[in-house]
This record gives structure tokens, sequence and C-alpha cells, in this order.
């Protein structure tokens, strides 16, 4: 007791100290040194943490500090190539570009070149220039299948739903949308009417939940899907398996947050808890899926219908693909969603641990279209930490045909990565529903800002495609890019990731890290035909063998 009594006064006439230098009033000091001895005996009595109850006044310092940690970090400490998820340097790109400002740097790059990991393209001494190609390229999406295929800018606005972000930064996203041409994707909350709201061209995201064409049971409802999928302004229609935050891991909505509104727009009871299931209903095997697939189309008037997927095990992928050929039909689109996580809340372990990172997983998917013979017919569409041209131009040399882009975007709303995104709590209005927060975003300013962001982005990706010699993003491949992968060694993409021969899958010309997954996959079943006891048997017999 005598200790802790000492250390209570020397916190008190450490602050009565800092007072006094101050200059405050003795008054003051004193009501405030009362107020404080009676916090410090407070904490060396309660017993709930060890800290406080050992260093009164003190352990409460640790924690304020604690709690300003980060912006201290961020502002202070940080240097311009760190900072997570995204670095400083990065960010700094978005704001400059969406502000329309200078965007070019000085002195050299803060990169470490020789760093294991460091990534380049190789530039070439035939280079085009850029007034010579087109500086707004365009990919068209659908299949033999279908009707109304659309024209996609290569880089767009990735899922994010009302809810989880604001209806002024949704009003903003969809305004840069329209001013640039290039399409906003709802995210799996359904068609909400900010979505809409300035005619923007729009994805439809439908999840497990089924939230705009869902009936009462929480089951996929055709009628309510046909009528919403007509909507002039949805120009495709997307089909999320997974995604790359949480992976198999289904979503849900608090009752406290399910209001009016977004009861209406997700077709569910106000004021209910609604669990988004891990899996689909309306379907329970790779066969199933892509009837699902061909369904849409059909009530949809035969628009591009896509799935979306992180990629998971590798040989559910296969199965998918095993379908396609059996049924001869495909989807219009598939889109790679990376395991590095996104912009919706999720537990640590889904965030760092579950799902394949984006550049394994995008050449994965790139491989098995083209090994099934069905790439022609099906566009790639990669999402996951896509900020620079550069990252742009990895990803369609990987395999994709265009990009989806979620934290550029937010970035380019004015998001200062304050990671509070999963609190209701973001400073900048953006991931918010508090209108107290996002009163301060404006959606007539941000829109150009994201306008921007896109237009100086695709600028930066045709600049760097007429440096390596190419007149298209779709002449870009794996042979244009180079990685470190270790101090002694550089390799180009085709030779980490080898491209595959065209319909080699259907001719037994299977490379061996493809043989496993492919003698796993089952068109009728996305659990793998090969089990534990199946493996057990196999290594039994192999050892039996050697014996013999």
């Amino acid at each position: 007791m005598r200790n802790k009594i000492f250390k209570i006064l020397i916190s008190i006439n450490l602050l009565v100290l800092a007072l006094g230098l101050l200059s405050l009033n003795f008054l003051w000091v004193l009501l405030l040194t009362g107020s404080l001895l009676a916090i410090a005996i407070y904490d060396s009595q309660q017993t709930k943490h060890a800290i406080l109850r050992n260093f009164p006044l003190i352990g409460r310092a640790r924690w304020m500090i604690e709690d300003v940690r980060p912006f201290v970090q961020q502002y202070i400490l940080e240097t311009d190539t760190g900072g997570a998820p995204i670095s400083r340097m990065f960010r700094n790109i978005v704001y400059q570009r969406a502000k329309n400002s200078r965007d070019t740097i000085p002195f050299g790059t803060q990169v470490d070149t020789y760093k294991t990991g460091y990534e380049w393209i190789g530039h070439s001494l035939s280079a085009f220039n850029i007034s010579e190609i087109n500086k707004a390229p365009r990919i068209t999406i659908g299949s033999k299948h279908c009707k109304q295929p659309y024209s996609a800018s290569i880089l767009n606005i990735s899922a994010m739903s009302f809810g989880s972000l604001s209806k002024p930064a949704l009003l903003a996203l969809n305004k840069g949308a329209k001013l640039g041409g290039f399409y906003h994707n709802t995210g799996e909350g359904g068609v909400s009417p900010y979505h809409l709201e300035h005619n923007a061209d729009v994805v439809w995201q439908i999840g497990t939940g089924y939230f705009g064409c869902r009936n009462d049971e929480g089951g996929f409802c055709p009628e309510k899907f046909e009528k919403q999928a007509r909507h002039q302004n949805i120009k495709m229609i997307e089909i999320k398996l997974s995604q790359g935050a949480k992976p198999g891991h289904g979503g849900i909505l608090p009752a406290s947050k399910n209001t009016q509104e977004i009861a209406d727009i997700r077709g569910v009871r106000v004021g209910t808890q609604v669990d988004s299931p891990s899996i689909h209903s309306a379907f329970q095997t790779p066969m199933q899926l892509i009837q699902f697939v061909d369904t849409l189309r059909e009530l949809s008037g035969g628009k591009p219908i896509g799935i979306k997927l992180a990629l998971g095990r590798r040989s559910e992928f296969v199965a998918i693909c095993k379908a396609m050929v059996e049924l001869n039909v495909t989807p219009d689109f598939v889109t790679v969603d990376g395991g590095e996580g996104g912009t919706g809340a999720a537990p640590l372990e889904y965030s760092n641990s579950i799902g394949s990172p984006l550049r394994e997983a995008l050449a994965f998917v790139d491989d098995c279209l083209t090994g099934y013979g069905v790439r022609e017919d099906v566009k790639i569409i990669a999402s996951g930490k896509i900020i620079s041209g550069f990252h742009l131009v990895k990803n369609l040399a990987l395999g994709a045909d265009v990009c989806n882009s979620a934290r550029g975007m937010m970035l380019a709303l004015g998001c200062v990565q304050s990671l509070s995104c999963n609190t209701n709590e973001c400073p900048t209005g953006v991931a918010t529903q508090d209108p107290s927060l996002h009163k301060g975003l404006v959606p007539e300013n941000k829109a150009v800002r994201v306008f921007q962001f896109h237009k100086k982005t695709i600028h930066a990706t045709v600049d760097i495609i007429s440096s390596a010699g190419l007149k298209s993003p779709s002449d870009l491949n794996r042979t244009h890019i180079f990685r470190r992968v270790n101090q002694q060694e550089v390799k180009r993409y085709d030779e980490i990731f080898p491209h595959m021969v065209v319909g080699g899958f259907l001719k037994d010309c299977i490379p061996d890290n493809y043989a496993i997954d492919i003698e796993e996959a089952d068109a009728n079943s996305f659990a793998p035909k090969r089990t534990l006891t199946s493996i057990n048997q196999e290594t039994k017999s192999l050892c039996e063998n050697e014996a013999s």
C-alpha cells in the first residue's frame, strides 16, 4: 500500500509541476489535482486492470498514447515507402491524380530495386509515342451466349455496398463513373438508389443473401431478379462466391443497422438480424452453378453474367471449368479477388491467412480457362490492391482483361487510411453511416476527383504500354514483366507462371503442378474426389508395392 501511495503522489506532483509551469490559476490547479487524485485512488483499488492497479494515472497515460499511436506513426514517423495496407507513396499518387496536381517525383526511386520481389516491365527500343495509341482502351465482355455484350474500361470501381459505404460516398463514386465512362459495382448489399442516381454503368453483385432478388425464406427469387436485372443501367451481373476480405465467411447485418431504407433495398424485414450464409442455396455443385449462370443470363435478357471468387482449394475452380466444358456453357467473366483482403471488415485470420494472393490466383484461373479451351469466351477481371498504372499492367500481363479497384477509389474520395472502416467512425465520411461524419463528404466535389484519378491512372497505364512497344493492353503478356526472385536471379513472369497450351487439359497435356488438382476435380461436386481415406489407401498401396 505504501508503494502505491508513493506512486500516486509522484504522479500528482509531476502533474502539479507541469501545470505550474504553464502558470495556471492556483484554484484550477487544486481542482485538477484533486480530480486526478480521486481517479488515482480509484485506479489503485480496482481489480480489472493490473497496470492501472500498479501504476495509477500512468497506466491511463499509456492507454492514451496507444490511442494516438496510429496517428503519430502515420503522420510523423511513416516513410513514403512505409504504411500498410497501402503505402504513403501509393496513397500520395492517388491524392495527386485525384486533385489533378503534379504526380511526378524527383531524384529517382525510393524503392529498393535489389530487394527480392522487386518487379518491373521491360521497355522497348521500338516504343510508340503515346499519341499513336488509344488513350481510353476498352474490352468487350460477352461470350457467344450473351445477347447484350458490354464494353468495359480497363479500370473500374470494385464491389462496395450501401452500408459499408455512406450515401455521399456512393453518390460521388457513381457520378465519377458516369463522368469517366467506367462501371460501378454495387457490392452484395443490393442495388441502392445511390448506385443509379447519376446513370452510370452498374454491375449488380449477387451474394449468398440474394439481396434485391430474395424471397421470404431468404432464397433466390427469379421474378424479383428479372425485374431488377433488366434495368437499363445494369450492364452486367456478378455472382459472388467468395471475397478476398473474408472468403468462406458469411456476413451479418445486425438488427440495429437494419433500417427501413436498407431493409427496402435488400428485400428483408426491417429491424431483424440478417445472416448471409457462407454458401449459396440456389446451387450446390459446379454443374448447377453453370446452369444458374445460364438461367440468370436468360432472365436478364442476355446480359453478361459472371462469377467472383477468391481462389481457395484449386480443384474447385477446375471443377467449375469441367462443368463449363461438359455443359458447353460459360460465364461471360470471372472476377478474381485477391486474398490480400479489401474494404470489408473481417476477422484478422481471414484477412491474413485465408485465400490465395491475387497474382497466383490470377495466373491459375487464366491457365485453367486456357487449358480447358474456354478462355476466349470468358474475360477475367482482377481485384486486389490495384492503385497505380503499373499495378494494372502487371495484372493485365498475368492474364486479366480488366481490373477493379476499391481502396484506390476510396482514397480518391478522401480516405486517409485511418483503419476505422469497421467502427462506423470513419473521419472522412467514406465508410460510415453516421450523418455527423458523412456530411463532410460533398459528392459533387469528390466525383470529380474519382473521375480524375481514373483518367490519369489509365493515361499512366497506356503510357507504360507504349514504352514497352505495344499498342494495346491486350498485347501484354507474361514475357513483359520481370521479378527479382533472389539476390542472384531475375525471372520473367512466363518463367514463374509458364503459359498454358490452349485446350491442353483436354488432350492430357497437363503440367505436373496441375495434375493433382485436375484429378481431384469433379464437375458434380465442389468437394474433391481424393479424400483423406483415399489418400491413405494410395499411400498404403505405394508402400506395399515398394516393400514387395
